[in-house]
């Protein structure tokens, strides 16, 4: 099976940032624990495991450690490189490619709703009402 890394690179960025975003700073040290925080939602949780993965190939970790430590500092245009180096690390290892591109499909966005009047989207456009004799005007 044929992987696009490029595309994979892509898919995989908003998981890595989104972890990244949770973490800061700590991000490192983080993916190196063996659990996620049990806080942490699909996406960090998704994240976490993915840079787990990428981050074993020695090869690349040094380029992929730094450009996380610049995205989680702000820096301009870091997201883009962290994109290159992943997609680098990727198009450099197919077992890699699979690995990630398995993860890719299999885990995502969990969205639970618990409670009475509970309401569980992923996204919205318009109104959702769980109370009574509401009215709604456009």
């Amino acid at each position: 099976m044929d992987i696009d890394v490029a595309q994979t690179a892509g898919a995989v960025l908003p998981y890595v940032t989104g972890a990244v975003a949770a973490y800061g700073a700590t991000t490192l040290e983080k993916v190196r624990e063996a659990v996620v925080d049990k806080a942490a939602d699909g996406t960090v949780s998704l994240g976490h495991r993915v840079l787990n993965r990428i981050l074993r190939r020695d090869e690349s970790r040094p380029a992929i450690e730094g450009a996380i430590v610049d995205v989680a500092a702000g820096e301009e245009d870091s997201e883009a490189v962290l994109k290159l180096q992943i997609r680098k690390a990727l198009a450099a290892d197919p077992e890699l490619a699979r690995d990630v591109a398995g993860m890719l499909s299999s885990g995502g966005v969990t969205i639970v709703a618990s409670g009475e009047r509970s309401v569980a989207t992923h996204t919205n456009y318009g109104v959702i009402s769980t109370g009574d004799n509401s009215t709604f005007r456009r």
